[in-house]
Formats: C-alpha cells, sequence, structure tokens
C-alpha cells in the first residue's frame, strides 16, 4: 500500500505546470548538474560523468504505450543530459516474471550505473533488487511500486486514477447510479498498482451504485477480460449491466467487443486507462466514454533525470524531483514522485492527448472516424 507523508498537488493542472517547472529548472542546468562542478569533484570526473548506462526494464508489449512512448522518451532524455554519451540498455518482459528476472540479472553482472524497472510481479522481483543492492547499483521502481531496497520510485497517484474513472461513471450514470449495476474489470493482482485503481474506484462506487460483479484480470489480459465479461453478461443479465468498470484500456476494448458480440447496440459507459489510440478513438466513436491520460512525457522525462541525479550524487536535484514518500510492504519513506492524471473525454481530446503532442488529430481522425471527429470539431 501506497502511504503518503506530504500531500500531492492539485488540481491536476496546477500540479502539472509545477512538475514542468522543476524539471525545466533542472534541464537548464543539467551542463552543470550533470558535466560541471555543481555539487564537487573536478573538471576531470565531470566529463567522465557523462559515460553513464542506465538498464531499462518494462514488463509487456500489451499496454502500447512501454514501446511506444516510455523506453523512447527515456532513452533520449539520457543522451541530453548526457551530452549523448549516456546510453540506456533496454529489455522488455513480455509479461513474463522469470525473464524479467534473467534481465535484471545479466544488467547487474554487466554492472550497469542504475536501473529502472517496471516490474512484472513487484513481490517476486524483490530478490532481484537485492542483488542490484548488493552490488551498490541504485534501482528506481518506475510505474509500479516494487518490494525489496529500491532507492525511488516514479509514477502517478494511482489511487486518485482509480476515483478519476470511478467519478466519471458516477456521473455517468447520473440519477439512475444507485439503482445501476455495475461490473468491475479490475487488472492483475500480482501489480500493486491494481490494489490502488480499485481502492480508488471503490471510494467513489461504493454506496453510489450496486457492484454487481468483480473481477480480477489475470495479467491484464484482453482476452481474459472478455470471457469475464461474458461470464457477466450471463449472469447479471445483459439488458442489466449499466456500466463497467474497466482499468485499462486494452480491456476497455475487450469489453466492448463482448457486449456488442452479446448484441448490445446502445453501449454502457465504460472506463479504461492509458489514453492509447484506439481508446482515443472508441471515445469519439461514443463506444468509450473515458480514458485516464497519464502524462507520458513526465513520466519518462522525471525517471529519467531521476535516474542520472541518483548515478551522480546529485542529492539537491534528486531531492527536488522526490517531493513525495511512499511505503512499500518491505520498506518505508521512498523518495517518490507523483505525475498528475487527467480523466480524457470527447469534450477534452484537442486539449489533452493533442495539445501534448502524443497523437495528431490525422492520426486519430482516420476514414473511419472522419464523421464521428468532425462530429465534435476534431478536424
Amino acid at each position: 500500500m501506497i502511504s503518503r507523508t506530504t500531500p500531492h498537488p492539485h488540481p491536476v493542472r496546477r500540479a502539472a505546470l509545477l512538475l514542468t517547472a522543476t524539471l525545466s529548472a533542472l534541464s537548464l542546468t543539467a551542463c552543470g548538474v550533470i558535466g560541471g562542478d555543481g555539487d564537487g569533484g573536478d573538471a576531470t570526473s565531470s566529463r567522465r560523468s557523462y559515460d553513464i548506462t542506465v538498464g531499462l526494464l518494462l514488463p509487456d508489449k500489451d499496454t502500447a504505450r512501454f514501446e511506444k512512448f516510455d523506453y523512447p522518451l527515456i532513452k533520449e532524455r539520457i543522451s541530453s543530459l548526457t551530452n549523448k554519451q549516456g546510453k540506456v540498455v533496454y529489455a522488455n518482459a513480455e509479461g513474463s516474471q522469470a525473464k524479467q528476472s534473467e534481465q535484471f540479472g545479466k544488467l547487474v553482472a554487466d554492472g550497469v550505473d542504475v536501473i529502472l524497472v517496471n516490474a512484472v510481479d513487484a513481490k517476486a522481483i524483490a530478490p532481484d533488487v537485492e542483488k542490484a543492492k548488493d552490488a551498490d547499483i541504485p534501482v528506481i521502481a518506475y510505474d509500479r511500486l516494487a518490494e525489496g531496497p529500491i532507492d525511488a520510485y516514479v509514477s502517478h497517484d494511482n489511487e486518485h486514477v482509480g476515483q478519476v474513472q470511478g467519478r466519471a461513471l458516477v456521473n455517468a450514470l447520473g440519477g439512475d447510479a444507485e439503482t445501476s449495476k455495475v461490473v468491475m474489470m479490475n487488472g492483475e493482482p500480482a501489480d500493486p498498482n491494481t490494489a490502488l485503481f480499485k481502492k480508488g474506484a471503490l471510494s467513489e462506487l461504493n454506496g453510489q451504485v450496486d457492484i454487481a460483479k468483480s473481477y480480477d484480470t489475470k495479467k491484464w489480459l484482453p482476452e481474459v477480460a472478455a470471457e469475464n465479461m461474458r461470464t457477466a453478461i450471463k449472469e447479471v443479465g445483459l439488458g442489466n449491466v449499466a456500466a463497467v468498470y474497466s482499468a485499462n484500456d486494452g480491456m476497455a476494448g475487450a469489453v466492448i467487443e463482448a457486449l456488442e458480440d452479446a448484441g448490445v447496440t446502445d453501449l454502457p459507459p465504460v472506463t479504461g486507462q492509458d489514453a492509447e489510440l484506439t481508446a482515443v478513438q472508441r471515445i469519439i466513436a461514443g463506444k468509450q466514454y473515458m480514458s485516464v491520460y497519464k502524462s507520458f512525457l513526465l513520466e519518462a522525462t522525471g525517471a529519467a533525470d531521476m535516474a542520472v541525479a541518483k548515478v551522480q550524487d546529485r542529492s539537491i536535484q534528486f531531492d527536488a524531483l522526490a517531493r513525495e514518500r511512499v511505503d512499500s510492504p518491505t520498506q518505508k519513506d521512498i523518495p517518490t514522485m507523483l505525475v498528475p492524471v487527467v480523466a480524457v473525454t470527447k469534450e477534452n481530446i484537442e486539449d489533452t492527448v493533442v495539445q501534448d503532442g502524443v497523437y495528431t488529430v490525422e492520426e486519430i481522425c482516420t476514414q473511419a472516424y472522419a464523421t464521428d471527429c468532425a462530429r465534435i470539431g476534431l478536424t
């Protein structure tokens, strides 16, 4: 569980501006931080400090953002901070905890300077983190809070993500909320974020709606979510499913497909997370109610900045990034950066994912969605 010892900033847009300002300030001083004499050290050691190796381990390829955004953004930021001399050694576990453990061990054996890891299994990875600690290699948990002696954590306020999703469903149901049957499609139980998303969602849904069925989804697999949805339709009744809480966009797509296959033409509100391109298109088409947009740019940039600051022992810069503290089951007071989130609906697509350069209007408004885009003024 996450236990905050300092409050996260609100509102979302103000928080994003504050974090952007912090990262921008660090960028402007990057030459001093990484290659100058900022915290001491002679010029020779400063020049050598550009040559660093960051190990990056991501958990799967089913979640589109990891390959398309997180890895390229982190790689680009590390290069920028180190005068193009720093490098990123990247590996994707493709959903396998055993494979990720092997990848982790190789990074330790190769003596990388720091490891950024998004754990497939937060608990199972703890022994690998211990090995890195023994080898004096800092480990920063990225997006998911890993167990073991990690040095820092970069993610979003995941409980708030669930709150945003739950609140959206209650608002969508309006005056019928209390009598509405809602199906909950939660994520992988081994992912610590799942419990936080669920806790946040339940804080908005409990007492407001009738939660008819709730499922955990092995490895976040859309095919598992689809099967669970088919079961829910049989047990709750096709006409009785008033809304579906889906913890992410991949499962939301599977849920919607299962509902359509069952004969639903007037789809109930369905939530999501990650603002994947296909999800944004479903939102425009009126098939998915909303998604949660988590700025990949801010999260990836912040993680890269934190990793470099940690390697160079630049405590002032590191502390400026890690302003909060969280607890894991094995460690307390972990230095943490929490990046804000925002609900994406058809009303604010242009002001969020388009404005931030995640997708262009042309990428979203393909021929299949041209009419839908025109209907909401997205041209």
